[in-house]
């Protein structure tokens, strides 16, 4: 089982424990401030923290929506073909009064692009409802599977074989719902 650290997010205000071998990308190049990435130094796996504003019902009218909204603006909008594999609420354990919802979706990025492409992105996304501090966090755990670095006869979504690495990365977002939590909340603005 891979080892997780403690890690303290935007200045030790929200914690949780990530995998040993992943870093902060804000230690080699500039990251908006409402974000924490973390990349994995033995791979192409990402972790992506983001606060965003929580979205109102013009938007989404539901969390399920809201949990697709916030999908589509990460993912982009791309030609790539997206596949929804699993979707649901969840729970982080010490914060177990706030609605939680994940998914796991897959895309295959356009073959018209340039240069050498993942066969595709195996990507597991988190949202954490705040409603009293208008917030939304969005954590998305992205995982390319590049050709010569996955075994492909173990990955077929269609039949429930997700494969190593998707295997490495649900176990990834269990720890997250396991042990994020927020230790100061002034990070977030109360609205008026």
């Amino acid at each position: 089982m891979a080892a997780f650290t403690p890690t303290q997010l935007y200045g030790g205000t929200l914690t949780a424990e990530l995998p040993a071998g992943f870093g902060d990308v804000s230690d080699i190049r500039q990251v908006p401030d409402n974000q924490e990435v973390y990349l994995d130094a033995n791979g192409f796996a990402s972790i992506v923290f983001d606060i965003t504003e929580r979205l109102d019902p013009s938007q989404a009218s539901n969390d399920e929506e809201a949990l697709k909204f916030h999908f589509h603006d990460i993912a982009g909008d791309t030609n790539d073909a997206t596949s929804f594999w699993q979707s649901g609420s969840a729970k982080f354990t010490k914060m177990p009064n706030f609605p939680a919802y994940t998914l796991i979706a897959t895309q295959h990025p356009n073959t018209a692009a340039r240069g050498p492409q993942p066969d595709f992105i195996g990507i597991l996304l988190i949202l954490l409802r705040l409603e009293q501090k208008k917030t939304d966090i969005v954590i998305t755990i992205n995982v390319p599977h590049v050709p010569g670095e996955y075994p492909k006869d173990e990955v077929d979504f269609a039949a429930a074989k997700q494969g190593p690495l998707m295997e490495h990365a649900i176990t990834i977002r269990q720890k997250i719902l396991e042990t994020f939590e927020v230790k100061d909340w002034s990070l977030f603005v109360d609205e008026e």
